[in-house]
């Protein structure tokens, strides 16, 4: 390569170091930044159509500015680009892929050349600024940092922490907290993204994680994984709870979060504004950390239907105000930390609708098996719950029932079966005058029943099925019967048939 015209200047190099080091950023992006800067200028005086290419001595701070031009078989461009003969007419050996080059002149900056090359280095810089500061915080996401107060924006804070400033917006302030220029802050950095303006950092006052950094900071324990916060739920600058267990059986989680007299905890209460916090217990068992998660209430009884999700709790009378909390938070936040849906009655509440379940239960065998409601009182308090449980258990668990044989049991499971296919027969009857398809009525998943409660619905045909969201199908045909996941396995059953996914269908 042909060497280029330069001249030496030396304080390019020790304003390029100056730079770096200011910024922390490498030094040799701030090069970049300055060659880019001068070929900028270069273009401006030699024409913008041209290749033209600066570099500076990394050493003396010499500047070399040459134009480019490729070696190509057709030319495209006539100002970047020759072809092979014309090439060798000043080189002799060149060939498809060399780059000629013309050494140029060391331009004299005018005022406007070199307020742009200023601009593009600025720009270069303040990049490079950015793209370190995203490096930096990007895997730092869920650790607390502590920065200053820089402004207070419509409610939104910015917070400058040394090497980078980051957003706390008004909705991630704990509530009736207020920030003032100055003012020292802790909070959790909850995400980091690229924005056009750069990496925009974004804390958290109000995460639940913050509160759990916070117990990590002030128990040792915790740090070390001696003691492990298996969940955290908070109604921000109110109340909180956080459920942790041991990995020592001879360490007390509790205890050890809550600290001699109660100085651990109350040092994460003060930052969190007074925010009253609740330690519980972590248990295996859902229905033991259900009842340690609604403390300080005292429960009397648990029933749990993991098919829906459903933990029903029973409390005393006088405990059901503590239980439910004040605007409902204790429940809240007690379904929030254990991942349960959690339904509080009384024991009163819950005895009256046991009673009225076992007068419908009764009614119901007394209509279907056309039995006197002492048989029917057995069936009931023998845990049977519908007809067809009547109908397809095995005989001798009927006969097993005190009072009855296998006579008796043989002719209940007759009348329960007899019930059951004239239940079937009216149904399909009312489904073809109704219009359902028989398509949908093939549906796996879907009784007879089921598909005449779609059709009383205007759901008619597959493509009516495959259009219905999950909670639409459940609500057609009752949440008793049918849930969530697997009405979308029933829906998404019904698109495949229906080709919705076929040839680019949607």
């Amino acid at each position: 390569m042909e060497r280029t015209v330069g001249m030496a200047r030396p304080e390019l190099v020790q304003v390029a170091d100056t730079v770096a080091r200011d910024k922390n950023i490498d030094r040799e992006e701030v090069f970049a930044a300055m060659e880019q800067a001068i070929q900028k200028a270069g273009r401006s005086k030699y024409g913008h159509e041209h290749d033209i290419r600066a570099h500076i001595d990394r050493r003396t701070g010499e500047i070399r500015m040459a134009r480019y031009i490729a070696v190509v078989e057709e030319i495209e461009d006539e100002f970047t680009q020759m072809t092979v003969a014309q090439a060798r007419r000043k080189k002799p050996d060149a060939a498809v892929g060399d780059s000629l080059v013309d050494p140029l002149p060391p331009i004299d900056f005018g005022r406007i050349a070199a307020q742009t090359a200023k601009q593009v280095i600025v720009q270069k810089v303040r990049d490079a600024e950015r793209e370190r500061q995203f490096n930096e915080y990007k895997d730092r996401i869920g650790e607390i940092v502590n920065g200053l107060v820089k402004r207070v924006e419509f409610g939104n804070v910015v917070v400058d922490l040394g090497r980078a400033e980051a957003l706390l917006r008004r909705d991630e302030l704990i509530p009736r907290e207020h920030l003032k220029n100055g003012d020292r802050v802790r909070a959790l950095i909850k995400d980091v993204r690229k924005e056009q303006r750069g990496p925009q950092i974004f804390l958290s006052r109000t995460d639940g994680g913050f509160m759990r950094q916070l117990f990590a900071q002030e128990v040792p324990e915790i740090y070390d994984g001696i003691i492990e916060v298996k969940a955290a739920a908070r109604d921000p600058g109110s109340r909180a709870k956080i459920a942790v267990t041991s990995r020592d059986s001879g360490i007390d989680p509790v205890g050890a979060c809550v600290g001699m007299r109660g100085s651990r905890v109350q040092a994460v209460v003060a930052e969190l504004q007074g925010e009253k916090i609740d330690i519980i217990p972590w248990s295996i068992d859902p229905a033991t950390f259900v009842v340690n998660a609604l403390a300080p209430a005292e429960v009397a009884k648990v029933v749990l239907d993991e098919e829906r999700n459903v933990i029903e709790v029973v409390v005393p009378d006088d405990q059901l105000s503590l239980a439910i909390g004040r605007r409902g938070q204790n429940v809240r936040l007690a379904s929030q930390l254990t991942g349960w849906n959690i339904d509080i009655l009384t024991e009163e509440a819950e005895s009256e609708r046991r009673q009225e379940e076992f007068r419908t239960r009764t009614k119901l065998f007394i209509d279907a098996l056309d039995v006197d409601d002492v048989l029917a009182h057995l069936l009931v308090t023998e845990g049977f719950e519908t007809v067809e449980e009547v109908a397809y258990v095995g005989t001798e668990e009927l006969s097993g029932i005190e009072g009855f044989d296998e006579d008796v049991a043989a002719e209940l499971q007759q009348r329960a079966r007899v019930f059951l296919e004239e239940q079937a027969r009216q149904a399909e009857e009312e489904r073809v005058a109704l219009g359902v398809s028989d398509d949908l009525a093939q549906t796996e998943g879907l009784t007879v029943t089921m598909v005449v409660a779609l059709g009383r619905n205007g759901v008619k045909t597959l493509d009516d099925l495959a259009d219905l969201a999950s909670d639409e199908l459940v609500d057609y045909v009752g949440k008793d019967v049918m849930g969530e996941d697997e009405a979308n396995g029933i829906i998404m059953e019904a698109r495949v048939r229906a080709g919705w996914f076929e040839d680019g269908a949607v």
